[in-house]
């Protein structure tokens, strides 16, 4: 049996994803990334192998995410999507008449608004930990509790206290300054779930025209604090999808079973062997120019395989060739 399969590599997570001829989930993966982006698509790859059923084999894989260009290399990817297609694709896959997306993950947040099922708009927020988990992790760990225990206890608030969340170094200062005033944890918590999203609201969402049905998608959606934020301000019509921090790998794979299915080509899948490969990345200051472009590159054995990241051409390779 044909399947298909997408690779979303993120600043902390992993996630891969295998469809089969009918678009059905058949394996999903959410590891680390602990800022090894080549070794965990091979971890993921290597599980991918151990949990894929007899019978079945990859026909076509789709990378996206930060490292998108990177896991593309070293899996000869067929197709190397951005992130914003990939989870539109995802949201539209299960919720044909989506007509927001919410996605937040560890390191940047984004908003997508699509229309008759099409894009239309869209934001990012990439400089700013305020909109995105990362604030959060920060404030847990502050406070000495798991990400998981957070999200428990902003649900017992009772009287949420409002943080400054425009900027994480103003919300700890905060923070710390209910602490002494002697208000609950749990309320300190909550009120740190309703900055996260005020800010995303805020920066991200500004000026957007956020209409229902709003799917919120990303890592931080396990968070049920934030989820309850997100509800209070837009109402009840924000879902959480199945499978939701695994969507953008899910979209890519069913944008190469489309591409593939489409053109009638082969895959260009090099195997799970490429788990076994080690892998050199390393970057260089290109001086052609007075721009000072910094070229990522991935080499084997000395043999250089792709090299991206110029604003010109000149060092370009396509990892998917």
């Amino acid at each position: 049996m044909e399947t298909y399969l997408g690779i979303d590599v993120g600043s902390v997570t992993t996630k891969l994803a295998v469809l089969n001829e009918a678009d059905e989930l058949v394996v999903d993966l959410y590891l680390p990334t602990q800022g090894k982006p080549v070794e965990m698509t091979q971890q993921g790859l290597k599980q991918v192998k151990e949990q894929l059923p007899p019978g079945m084999d990859i026909c076509g894989v789709a990378t996206t995410g930060s490292a998108s260009y990177l896991a593309g290399v070293i899996v000869c990817a067929y197709l190397v999507k951005n992130e914003i297609t990939s989870h539109a694709v995802g949201a539209l896959h299960y919720f044909p008449q989506s007509q927001t997306v919410f996605e937040i993950g560890g390191q940047d947040s984004k908003i997508i608004i699509i229309r008759d099922g099409v894009v239309t708009d869209f934001g990012m927020n990439t400089v700013c930990a305020a909109g995105t988990g990362s604030f959060l992790d920060h404030q847990a760990l502050r406070l000495n509790m798991s990400i998981e225990q957070f999200s428990q206890r902003a649900l017992e608030s009772t009287s949420p206290v409002h943080i400054a969340g425009r900027c994480t170094v103003f919300a700890e200062s905060d923070m710390i300054h209910k602490q002494q005033t002697g208000h609950r944890t749990e309320d300190i918590v909550y009120g740190l779930c309703q900055a996260l999203v005020r800010n995303y609201l805020n920066n991200v969402g500004l000026g957007k025209d956020i209409q229902p049905p709003i799917i919120f998608q990303g890592g931080v959606a396990f968070n049920q604090g934030i989820v309850k934020a997100l509800k209070e301000e837009l109402g009840p019509e924000v879902i959480v999808p199945p499978h939701h921090e695994v969507m953008g790998a899910i979209g890519a794979a069913l944008l190469v079973h489309e591409e593939m299915t489409n053109n009638r080509n082969r895959s260009k899948f090099k195997g799970f062997g490429v788990s076994e490969i080690e892998y050199l990345a390393s970057s260089f200051e290109c001086q052609a120019c007075p721009t000072l472009c910094e070229i990522a590159q991935l080499s084997v054995e000395g043999r250089v395989l792709a090299q991206w990241g110029g604003r010109c051409e000149l060092w370009q390779r396509n990892p998917t060739s």
